[in-house]
């Protein structure tokens, strides 16, 4: 597999592409795990509302705008992170109190991981939709792209607050999983924008050496 970065035309073709196939399939297996007797039944439903929305986005549009398998990976392992915590919560996941537990931190820190990946993981595919759709000057889609991820970091937070205050308190609390942090939610943005300034980095030192080389 070649593989570009943004590259400026990607032709369609699910059946060939079994990268995309297996991803696929790969989260199918996790999604269907998740939705089997998660902690909470109502926080799944709501934590589930965009990852679906999200799919239907992705299937819909692959045919006349489809990401290059790199933007897949990226963004099927985040789905992956986000599942897993709609499963058990994010305040519950298992593998963030054994972190807790291990280095004697104060909660579970698998939400602050979350969000960090949000920014590092999605970037990326931000950047490739930006370069083919708005500008080819590679720092101009960088910061278009950083800006996407401050702004739907910070528009998930205004959700989750709207969503929090309509439905029942024990379902909103663990929807939220501030965990008694008063600066949850801008530590959780602050996460994602260094996540993406990374992910923004590494791309740029790839872009450099794939021109030196050329």
């Amino acid at each position: 597999m070649t593989i570009k970065i943004a590259p400026v035309k990607i032709q369609p073709n699910f059946m060939r592409n079994r990268v995309l196939q297996t991803l696929l399939i790969f989260y199918a297996g996790i999604w269907t795990w998740a939705a089997i007797n998660p902690v909470y039944r109502f926080d799944w439903f709501l934590e589930n509302i965009l990852t679906i929305l999200s799919v239907v986005v992705l299937a819909a549009t692959y045919h006349r705008f489809p990401l290059s398998n790199v933007s897949y990976i990226l963004i099927i392992f985040f789905m992956v992170l986000h599942t897993i915590g709609s499963h058990y919560t994010y305040a519950e996941v298992p593998l963030g109190f054994w972190v807790k537990d291990t280095f004697d931190l104060s909660r579970n820190h698998y939400d602050r991981v979350v969000h960090f990946s949000f920014g590092l993981l999605l970037a990326y595919p931000f950047r490739e939709a930006v370069l083919r759709l708005i500008t080819r000057h590679s720092l101009s889609a960088s910061l278009f792209a950083l800006t996407l991820v401050f702004t739907y970091s910070g528009g998930f937070e205004i959700i989750e607050w709207i969503v929090a205050s309509i439905v029942d308190p024990k379902a909103g609390t663990a929807y939220l999983g501030t965990q008694g942090d008063e600066f949850d939610s801008q530590k959780d943005m602050a996460l994602a924008a260094s996540g993406a300034l990374i992910a923004l980095g590494l791309t740029a030192v790839v872009l450099m050496k794939t021109e030196k080389k050329d």
